[in-house]
């Protein structure tokens, strides 16, 4: 990675959770890297489209006394400019290298195999199997569940929360499930936390995928496995999630012996009904 200002700025960015706001004023800060040290709030403000208070937290959040201190430290480490033969990232690739370091801390993760096979155990014995995922999870769980479903013989997806929630992790539980798979990402809303709670409750095994072993869901779940996000753009990124709940569908298939025939059962379906274009 260069040691550009806009590397040096992205990475003290990425080592605190950030506000969409505080997000906008970090991705501004990079793109004008070297003109960042010399801005006054107001200036920084202004380029952002955000207020100069918004500013101020901004630096408040980083740990800085306020954006004076956090100027002032930005000029004592501004380096000269990156040296001969380096690689200098714009904020794109540099989104994309973090994506890159999250796979190689999940795949080092994956080293041990056990609690992803425990996983798929607990995943492939529960009928029905619920799949929870709201807000930003949302996108995972469903991407989980679609597939799950052409395996496992009773999915159910859980994307949508409400006071209705409870009744279907009820409804679950009745028609006999043993497990719920979550999908929990930031930023985490209090309903995930609640469902989590009745669900183990009524007696349900949760299994948590989660952006860190120490997310807000930790103390939630019987078995958490970690997937960070990238939070080097405006919104987060979750490439390592999404990896990570194709290995936990891969475990559950070793867990149901009838998953292969399954499959070949849906791609004959498939193909005499001309559902897919070849």
């Amino acid at each position: 990675m260069s040691d550009s200002p806009a590397a040096r700025l992205q990475q003290l960015f990425e080592e605190h959770r950030l506000t969409p706001t505080q997000r906008r004023i970090a991705h501004c800060m990079v793109r004008k890297a070297a003109d960042v040290p010399f801005l006054s709030s107001v200036e920084l403000a202004e380029l952002a489209g955000v207020s100069q208070p918004s500013v101020t937290r901004f630096a408040v959040a980083l740990g800085f006394d306020g954006y004076p201190a956090l100027r002032k430290h930005l000029r004592e480490v501004a380096p000269t400019g990156p040296s001969g033969g380096e690689v200098t990232y714009n904020e794109y690739q540099q989104a994309v290298q973090a994506e890159i370091e999250n796979l190689r801390h999940l795949a080092e993760l994956l080293a041990d195999p056990r609690p992803v096979e425990q996983a798929g155990r607990l995943l492939a014995a529960s009928r029905p199997l619920p799949v929870l995922g709201l807000r930003a999870a949302s996108s995972q769980a469903r991407g989980f569940a679609y597939f799950a479903a052409k395996v496992h013989p009773d999915v159910r997806l859980l994307d949508e929360g409400g006071t209705m929630l409870a009744d279907r992790i009820d409804a679950a539980r009745r028609a006999g499930a043993s497990a719920l798979l979550c999908f929990a990402l930031p930023r985490h809303p209090k309903e995930v936390l609640d469902a989590l709670a009745y669900a183990r409750d009524q007696g349900l095994a949760v299994v948590t995928v989660a952006d860190s072993a120490f997310a807000p869901v930790a103390g939630y779940s019987d078995l958490l496995i970690p997937a960070a996000v990238g939070t080097g753009l405006a919104f987060d990124t979750a490439c390592a999630p999404m990896l990570l709940g194709r290995v936990l569908l891969e475990a559950m298939c070793d867990d149901l012996p009838d998953a292969q025939a399954r499959l070949e059962e849906f791609d004959a379906k498939a193909a005499a009904g001309g559902l897919f274009v070849e």
